[in-house]
């Protein structure tokens, strides 16, 4: 048990909401403001790391900092988290150029991961299971807030003040933070005798595994074509990264990723399903602005606004989840989420060309919606299968697990894209189009320079894109639900008192 009762767990509570907001809030409020520091720093041609650095630090760190705060608590990990991120947001504050930026981006990124998982698991710790939904649909109000305002308070900042405040704001939000965990967040103390040695050797390897794969996708199709020398080396020494941290971690004595993990039905189908959401989330979230703008024709403001509006219903779903999981349990009901997911995203590529911007956000709404369903009950079964000892590592495997799908989606989709668009290139029948893809992003954003009929090819290729993007998407979310219906056990084992 964590927290006192009354005021004392309200203020965590509150803390925790708070941390939330910093994690959600950073990445798109940050997004707004990138011509006005490429402007100030320059490094175009690198500024996408300012993104991929942190979402790097952040993901490859989850598996560390679980194990950390089974092992000293949830307190010292999140104080850790928090003072990482306020010490990373303020050297971007005071970065010089575009490297700098980059590094610490990567700083605050180690923060990040402590801040993800750490609340996550203290929210079940706070709460049994017929309350636990309460908080976390408090959590993913939070983090829709974020999403949907984020744009606005970043677009604001980067008009009437300097890009820098934008990193300056987080200063008083992770102070407080820090303050009120500090003070309010009480756990019971742990006889030294239960610790066992911390797993360094494994904590470097999965880092640097983790770290060299995702480098890959990042990069891949990107800096360099797929089966390019840098694109297989890197991949090569990722396996061979991974051969060695199983080596490791089967003889660690207390493994930083331990293969109860994958070897309990329960926690390995989660992961599994988590990851198939992981890899669906990249078509709204990184393709679905393209499309509103190239496709529809709208401002970037709008585009935001129908990208985020899935973030409108998410909540509601995740909020009304508890009361179906109730009755048909937690499987049965993210089956549920996951198969209408399906059917919504497939529904999106039968959208007439050109679609009007009401039909792309009715998706939207209609996707968050079900996601709502989805993600909730396996997040909140999984960590009641689990005692306190073990629910930071099954939180952070769930979390790592959406992650890797979400860079790994991105990479495939982004793949998948590339392809249809330089298809309808090479086969155009109209003069004056881009020669090369990297020349296409330039094209989208003045397509007034293009010879109408260029114009209109290009857009319906995009438009082409983006529904074989959905089409991926609508396949993961089969995957997951298959998973679910032949991995997942039709009742959760939820542990004695975790009701």
């Amino acid at each position: 048990m964590v927290a006192g009762r009354g005021r004392p767990k309200a203020a965590v509570v509150a803390a925790l909401m708070l941390t939330m907001g910093l994690v959600a809030l950073d990445g798109a409020i940050v997004s707004t403001a990138v011509p006005q520091i490429v402007g100030d720093l320059g490094g175009f041609s690198v500024f996408s790391w300012i993104f991929a650095g942190y979402v790097l630090a952040g993901t490859v760190t989850l598996p560390v900092y679980g194990k950390l705060s089974d092992t000293y608590g949830r307190k010292p990990v999140l104080l850790i988290g928090i003072t990482l991120f306020l010490l990373g947001s303020l050297l971007c504050a005071a970065a010089w150029n575009m490297a700098a930026l980059i590094a610490f981006r990567i700083l605050q990124g180690l923060g990040g991961g402590a801040l993800q998982g750490t609340v996550q698991t203290l929210a079940a710790d706070l709460y049994p299971l017929k309350d636990r939904p309460r908080i976390q649909s408090r959590m993913t109000v939070v983090w829709a807030t974020s999403a949907v305002g984020g744009p606005a308070v970043g677009g604001v900042i980067a008009t009437y003040a300097d890009w820098r405040w934008i990193f300056l704001l987080n200063l008083p939000l992770a102070l407080a933070a820090l303050a009120i965990i500090a003070r309010h967040l009480t756990e019971p103390v742990r006889s030294p005798g239960r610790r066992g040695r911390i797993d360094w050797a494994g904590a470097l390897g999965v880092f640097a595994c983790g770290g060299v794969v995702l480098f890959a996708l990042v990069q891949g199709g990107v800096a360099w074509p797929w089966l390019s020398a840098p694109s297989l080396g890197l991949l090569a020494t990722g396996a061979l990264l991974a051969a060695l941290v199983v080596h490791v971690e089967r003889r660690a004595e207390e493994p930083i990723l331990p293969g109860w993990v994958w070897r309990r039905r329960t926690i390995a189908a989660v992961n599994l399903a988590m990851a198939a959401l992981g890899l669906l989330m990249a078509a709204p979230q990184v393709f679905m602005p393209t499309y509103a703008q190239a496709v529809l024709g709208l401002g970037a403001v709008n585009a935001g606004l129908v990208a985020s509006a899935m973030t409108l219903t998410w909540p509601i779903t995740a909020a009304v989840a508890q009361h179906v999981y109730r009755r048909i349990g937690f499987r049965d009901t993210a089956a549920t989420g996951v198969a209408l997911a399906a059917v919504v995203l497939f529904s999106f590529t039968l959208l007439p060309y050109p679609a009007r911007p009401w039909q792309a956000a009715t998706v939207m709404l209609l996707l968050g919606a079900a996601l709502g369903l989805f993600q909730l009950p396996l997040i909140a079964g999984v960590q009641s299968t689990v005692v306190w000892a073990e629910r930071g590592t099954t939180t952070a495997s769930v979390l790592f697990s959406r992650q890797v799908g979400q860079s790994v989606g991105a990479a495939l989709m982004g793949a998948v894209a590339n392809a249809t668009i330089a298809a309808r290139l090479t086969r155009a029948p109209v003069p004056g189009l881009p020669d090369h893809l990297d020349d296409v992003s330039k094209a989208l954003d003045r397509p007034e320079l293009l010879p109408q009929a260029a114009a209109d090819h290009l857009r319906a290729a995009v438009n082409a894109a983006v529904h074989h993007i959905f089409l991926g998407a609508a396949v993961a979310a089969l995957a997951a639900l298959l998973i679910l219906l032949t991995v997942a056990p039709r009742t959760f084992p939820v542990l004695p008192g975790q009701e």
